[in-house]
């Protein structure tokens, strides 16, 4: 099984950034343990603050890989053309949110990306993204 995590902008600065929303611990640092925990199976993580390399690499991942778990940051709110590559794929998309956008400024309650994925998953902080990778093993076809 192979998934890939693709994090969109600012999300580069996790451990840094707001620490009262999004934590005080590195997405590298947790995407360490992610890669233990997960040992099974081949994880690979990718993150970009331009909307175009992110969309490479759904489209490089999106015929051959099991999953992709993608958080797109601000893109959440705003990118058809993310939402677009999305759908242009077969590799099926969760979309994560380390905060819950619900709770949030009225601009991140929207979100044009999810109706591109199977599934949306918010505010559980980083273990957001665990439960994602055990959702595509659970339902691997």
């Amino acid at each position: 099984m192979k998934i890939l995590i693709i994090n969109g902008p600012n999300l580069n600065l996790l451990g840094k950034r707001e620490p009262e929303i999004y934590g005080t611990q590195t997405f590298e640092d947790y995407f360490d343990q992610l890669q233990k925990k997960f040992s099974f199976i081949e994880l690979e993580y990718f993150q970009s603050n331009h909307e175009g390399s992110i969309i490479d690499k759904i489209h490089e991942a999106g015929f051959s890989y099991d999953g992709i778990v993608i958080n797109p940051g601000a893109y959440t709110h705003y990118s058809y053309a993310i939402h677009d590559a999305l759908k242009s794929v077969i590799t099926p998309a969760i979309e994560i949110h380390i905060s819950d956008i619900e709770k949030r400024e009225d601009f991140r309650k929207i979100s044009v990306t999810k109706d591109a994925c199977i599934l949306q998953i918010k505010g559980k902080g980083l273990s957001g993204y665990d439960e994602a990778i055990e959702y595509f093993i659970q339902n691997k076809k």
